[in-house]
């Protein structure tokens, strides 16, 4: 698709052929006992996974799906989430869809002033999975972001491409070590090695960690015994669709009821 139709897809919008939604899963501080905020992750209008929805994501509406995403979950929150809470709500977004940083991020902007949702609220998450065609250009985009008061985060951490190089070039707010590098870490003196490093690393670079995908005690104890203090995964509370999952011991975040 050249740069033209890019322009033009993302301005314009248009229709999908294809329905979708979001799923919510915390995103917890355990040394403030709080919930920090949630994810907001595609589905299917029946609860159907990611891929069901992706795989119908072609070169001709990436940039339609995008902006279509970031503002399905930003409605979404403004239903669910209390209007004078603090929790944060995570969007994925893909980079290699965005052609203008500025003009690309206006209908969120938009939909978080239609809902009443504060944009300082938002993190925008990357993923280190997805090559990037241009990486100077998603150095802008990240760096047009955070002018605008939003959050960045890099996921998937330690899992795709160049993982050091990215955090180095882009220097989001926030990283997300993924899950296939912490899966058995109790157990396994390699993996606290590598992770405690880049822990302090990001410590040293004023980088915010999250541990992802967490899902036994024994990896939640390891991982804040190695100075993490934000989590997510199953260990702690499933995706629940269009919906805020309860965590136990911690408070819902609940919208006030809209009067009739």
């Amino acid at each position: 698709m050249t740069t033209v139709h890019a322009c033009r897809a993302c301005r314009d919008g248009g229709d999908l052929d294809f329905a979708f939604t979001m799923a919510f899963q915390p995103i917890l501080d355990l040394a403030a006992g709080k919930v920090w905020g949630y994810e907001a992750l595609v589905r299917g209008p029946e609860g159907q996974g990611a891929a069901a929805i992706l795989d119908r994501v072609t070169d001709e509406t990436r940039y339609r799906f995008d902006q279509a995403a970031r503002v399905k979950a930003i409605e979404l929150a403004g239903r669910l989430f209390p209007r004078d809470g603090s929790e944060r709500l995570s969007i994925n977004f893909m980079p290699n869809a965005v052609y203008e940083p500025n003009a690309c991020i206006r209908a969120s902007l938009e939909a978080a002033r239609r809902v009443g949702f504060s944009h300082d609220r938002i993190m925008f998450e990357f993923t280190e999975n997805e090559r990037f065609r241009d990486t100077e250009h998603v150095r802008k985009i990240v760096a047009a972001y955070r002018r605008q008061g939003f959050l960045t985060a890099l996921d998937d951490f330690g899992a795709g491409f160049a993982g050091l190089s990215l955090l180095a070039n882009f220097r989001p707010d926030l990283i997300k070590i993924d899950m296939d590098l912490l899966r058995g870490i109790d157990g396994d003196a390699g993996r606290r090695a590598i992770v405690s490093g880049l822990v302090a690393i990001a410590r040293a670079l004023d980088v915010s960690v999250l541990a992802e995908g967490v899902e036994t005690a024994a990896e939640c104890q390891t991982l804040r015994g190695l100075g993490i203090e934000l989590f997510q995964g199953y260990h702690f509370a499933k995706p629940l669709l269009e919906a805020l999952p309860a965590v136990a011991g911690l408070p819902v975040a609940r919208a006030p009821a809209l009067v009739a």
